[in-house]
């Protein structure tokens, strides 16, 4: 009843919805519905159990690269994304060892599709996306779910403790939860995850963060800067994840070299346009003399934040209370860069907190950005010694990999020891 019930609301919000979504081109619609293709060779003749790792996108893919090493000399590791870009990036990251799949609508027939197709043992969830077909098909057929680098925003918090009665059984049938922080763990047993069932285990993204290079260089981060025609005797500022207004701020902000990432890639021909005389990662054509870069390539802002003297994180100099809930400040600063971020960041409060307290990261309002980009730019004892202490920070709070990764494990062979 609860899937018919839950079909027919998807159908009544697509239908409303439906002249906003099909402004955009959307691929993959039979892998949508669960129809994701034959496994690779060999796949079947593996006894090994399979572990299905979620990602809804980018981020999230990511932030799994410590963890699916850790799975896949012990199962077979299937690892999904729902959007494009996602999916793209899982298979950048992943295809060579795991089968990297799309995840399906959360309509009954596509998740029993799918569910089909990859046949799980267990199901790892990252963050959240908790969808009520999926964990009640999952239950069905006796497949624990777990969460891994579990959070809960306090604005998503919120919306769910007003539809509680209608969330609990889904909270309620998860097995295990690998929470960030206790804030989060809170919220997953208030929201009806059993206390016993969550565990702090710390962020993923911590371990996914990728360590400097040795030489200080990767070879793609020195390709990236011949390719832009970025003058390396001149100091950097990057500008991570930026979104609407936070171009022209940081323009108006920086005299320097800048080069700013747009988080979403429909706004690339925007801020090229905007940004004077800007030299676009797209036309593969060095800029002579330009001062203004734009990355409007997906997967290489971390090889742009090798480059930098100073990131700026985007997603963070807007309304608090709005949509801008800041961008992850974790993977500059694991290359030891100095790190400023605005106040609206409440997506990452508890890492800001943790950076910031370290002496790595400073938190700044719109109107004094300019002030601390160039206090930085000119000061080259400041900024090493910021970009010290966010590296130290990192390395003191990895670990969430191998805990996760254990909790995994750990279902695996309960179900394997409790037999079909």
């Amino acid at each position: 009843m609860l899937g018919i019930l839950t079909n027919l609301i998807y159908v009544l919000v697509a239908a409303i919805t439906a002249p906003r979504w099909l402004r955009k081109a959307r691929g993959g619609w039979a892998e949508r519905f669960g129809r994701i293709g034959l496994p690779p060779p060999g796949w079947a003749a593996d006894n090994r159990p399979v572990v299905l790792v979620h990602a809804v996108s980018v981020g999230e893919a990511g932030a799994l690269r410590a963890l699916v090493p850790l799975l896949t000399p012990h199962a077979r590791v299937v690892v999904s994304a729902t959007t494009d870009t996602g999916l793209a990036r899982a298979r950048d990251l992943y295809g060579e060892t795991c089968r990297v799949v799309r995840y399906p609508l959360d309509a009954t027939f596509a998740v029993r599709r799918f569910l089909d197709a990859v046949e799980p043992d267990v199901v790892a969830l990252t963050e959240l996306e908790l969808w009520p077909n999926f964990v009640s098909a999952c239950r069905r057929r006796g497949v624990p779910i777990a969460i891994v680098n579990g959070r809960i925003s306090e604005r998503s918090f919120r919306g769910y403790m007003k539809i509680r009665p209608l969330l609990r059984r889904s909270f309620a049938a998860l097995s295990a939860v690998g929470a960030q922080d206790e804030g989060f763990a809170r919220r997953f047993v208030a929201l009806g995850v059993p206390e016993d069932r969550v565990r702090v285990a710390g962020s993923l993204k911590w371990d996914s963060a990728r360590d400097p290079a040795p030489g200080g260089l990767s070879a793609k981060a020195e390709a990236l800067a011949a390719e832009l025609g970025i003058d390396r005797s001149r100091l950097l500022v990057v500008a991570g994840s930026t979104a609407p207004g936070e171009e022209h701020l940081l323009h108006l902000a920086c005299d320097g070299l800048l080069l700013v990432a747009p988080r979403r890639p429909e706004r690339f021909d925007e801020v090229a346009a905007s940004l004077p005389r800007s030299v676009r990662r797209s036309a593969r054509t060095p800029g002579q003399g330009a001062s203004r870069f734009v990355l409007d390539s997906l997967g290489e802002l971390g090889f742009a934040y090798e480059l930098a003297d100073v990131v700026v994180m985007g997603r963070s100099f807007g309304d608090r209370g709005g949509s801008l809930q800041g961008s992850d400040p974790m993977e500059p600063a694991a290359l030891g860069k100095p790190v400023l971020i605005g106040p609206a960041h409440a997506n990452f409060a508890r890492v800001v907190q943790q950076l910031e307290a370290s002496g790595g990261l400073r938190v700044v309002e719109a109107n004094g950005v300019r002030a601390a980009v160039g206090a930085l730019l000119a000061d080259d004892d400041a900024r090493k010694a910021m970009g010290v202490a966010a590296r130290r920070c990192v390395e003191e709070h990895r670990g969430a990999s191998a805990a996760n990764a254990e909790m995994l494990l750990s279902l695996v062979h309960t179900r394997s020891s409790a037999g079909p």
